[in-house]
């Protein structure tokens, strides 16, 4: 089993032009995000896949690879599937290899949490598409609209994503929610085989999608098994340039 590590970035972010070339420490962001995938043990291939020469420049600059795609893309995922069928053929790739799609965002992801979703592939076979999870453990993540919840089956399958604070508890105050233990929310990044991501990536649009703005819900719609890995660390993504500021309370100084 092969696996390939994509990194999707585009310059043209509406609250934040020009992310993926944010100075982070002396680095760029998408040059963080990059050197931690490498860090993961047993990935056979790790590439940027962008729109734009600036960051096809900034990527080479570091000696990294990069596959330029598509300006057109709507979703992450999307460049991803065009970033993974050029590269088909180049690495001698299968339906079932898996293919992740490492947030360009996120140039603190602990590899660790990366290696989950390989490991997760490698002990369930029969895995479609895999994503991570972690308690909930403050209000704030709780009833946030940003963040991504997850309800699951006794298979560790995702059967719903929603931006409100789910389950809902009938019977509880809302201050009392969190001593459930009970609510998980979504680690922004996904493992999925080749020959999935090919299905996926062709589906129309759906009306729990629009309704929720999570693609992933599509897939769910159409059948597609989502598998959910625990990890215990935590995501710091960078949206705005006020983020920024904010990674030293988030990542120890180097």
């Amino acid at each position: 089993m092969k696996t390939v590590a994509i990194i999707p970035a585009r310059f043209a972010s509406s609250r934040f032009p020009g992310k993926p070339l944010a100075d982070i420490r002396g680095k760029t962001m998408i040059q963080r995000t990059y050197e931690q995938a490498l860090k993961v043990p047993g990935l056979d291939y790790v590439v940027v896949a962008t729109d734009d020469e600036r960051i096809e420049q900034n990527v080479k600059s570091f000696n990294g690879e990069v596959i330029m795609t598509s300006s057109t893309h709507l979703s992450g995922t999307d460049r991803c599937l065009e970033a993974a069928e050029k590269l088909e053929t180049k690495l001698g790739l299968s339906e079932t290899d898996i293919i992740l799609n490492i947030q360009g965002d996120e140039p603190y992801i602990h590899p660790e949490s990366i290696g989950l979703i390989v490991e997760c592939f490698k002990r369930r076979t029969e895995a479609q598409i895999v994503t991570l999870f972690k308690p909930i453990t403050s209000e704030t993540d709780l009833f946030g609209k940003g963040i991504a919840k997850v309800v699951m089956n006794k298979r560790d399958e995702i059967i719903y994503f929603s931006r409100a604070p789910v389950p809902c508890f009938r019977d509880l105050e809302q201050s009392d929610w969190l001593t459930s233990n009970i609510h998980r929310k979504q680690i922004g990044m996904y493992g999925y085989r080749l020959g999935v991501l090919k299905k996926i990536g062709r589906l129309e649009q759906t009306e729990l999608e629009n309704a929720e703005q999570l693609e992933q819900l599509r897939w769910i719609e159409n059948g597609y098994v989502i598998t959910g890995q625990e990890t215990p660390h935590e995501s710091f993504s960078i949206d705005t340039p006020e983020d920024l500021k904010k990674i030293d309370l988030f990542v120890e100084k180097e």
